[in-house]
C-alpha cells in the first residue's frame, strides 16, 4: 500500500513512498512535470553525504601528501613499485570487481533484465581473470577501474547539491579529472608507470608532488566541514 504524498522540490515535485516497512527496497515513483520514472533499490551515490565523501578522500589523500613529505625515500620506493604490484592490484581489482556489480545489480533497466544474472557472472569472471591472467602493469590497471568508480560516486553524491553550493563544482570537477586519468590508465597502463618517474626524478619535485597532495587533501576537509556540512 502507498504511503501519503510529501511535496519535494521548488517545483512541487512529489515521492510516493511504500509503507515505512519497506523502505530502502520498495520502488520509489518520482513525478516531475507530469513525467513518471522508476527506480528501484538505494543507490550508493544517493545513500552517501557529500561531506563524508569528502571528508574521507581529504584524509586518504592529506595521509599520503604527508608520508610523501616526511618519508619521501621510502614512499618514492613504494610509489615506483606500484604499478606492476600483483598484491595491490589484486586487491584493487577485486574490490573493483565487487563495487562494479554492485552498480549492475541496483541497474532497472528492463531490456537487461532477462540477461543481468548472466552479465554480473561474465563481469565477476573478467574481474577474477584479471588478476590471474593479466598481471603486468595490475597495480596500475586496478587503481585505474577504481578512479572511474570512484568518479561516478562523486558525480552522483554532488549532482543533487549543484544548487546548494557552488564548492560543489570542485568535487564534480576532480571526478572528471580521474574519469581522463582512469580512462588512459585503463588504455596505457604504462603511463602510470611514466608519471610517477617522472614526480620521483628528484627529491625537490617529489616533495612538491607530495605537499601539493596533502593542500588537496586538507582543502577537501575544510569543504566537508564548512561549504558541505549537512549536504
Amino acid at each position: 500500500m502507498l504511503g501519503k504524498v510529501r511535496p519535494r522540490g521548488k517545483y512541487g515535485n512529489t515521492r510516493r513512498l511504500r509503507a515505512p516497512a519497506q523502505v530502502g527496497t520498495a520502488d520509489c515513483v518520482l513525478h516531475q512535470a507530469g513525467i513518471a520514472a522508476c527506480s528501484a533499490g538505494p543507490v550508493l551515490g544517493q545513500a552517501m553525504k557529500l561531506s563524508w565523501l569528502a571528508l574521507v578522500l581529504g584524509l586518504l589523500l592529506g595521509g599520503a601528501g604527508w608520508f610523501g613529505w616526511k618519508r619521501p625515500a621510502a614512499a618514492v620506493a613504494a610509489a615506483r613499485r606500484f604499478p606492476r604490484s600483483v598484491p595491490w592490484g589484486t586487491g584493487l581489482m577485486l574490490l573493483a570487481t565487487v563495487w562494479f556489480l554492485y552498480y549492475v545489480a541496483q541497474e532497472n533497466i528492463a531490456d537487461f533484465a532477462a540477461i543481468k544474472p548472466h552479465l554480473m557472472v561474465a563481469f565477476g569472471v573478467i574481474g577474477i581473470g584479471a588478476c590471474l591472467f593479466v598481471k603486468d602493469y595490475l597495480g596500475a590497471r586496478g587503481l585505474a577501474v577504481l578512479w572511474l568508480l570512484l568518479a561516478k560516486l562523486m558525480v552522483d553524491t554532488g549532482r543533487p547539491h549543484l544548487e546548494d553550493t557552488s564548492w560543489v563544482l570542485v568535487n564534480q570537477t576532480l571526478a572528471y579529472v580521474l574519469v581522463v586519468a582512469g580512462i588512459w590508465v585503463t588504455i596505457s597502463p604504462q603511463r602510470l608507470r611514466d608519471w610517477i618517474l617522472w614526480a620521483t626524478a628528484t627529491e625537490a619535485r617529489w616533495r612538491g608532488t607530495s605537499l601539493a597532495t596533502l593542500a588537496l587533501g586538507a582543502g577537501l576537509v575544510v569543504l566537508a566541514l564548512t561549504a558541505y556540512r549537512g549536504l
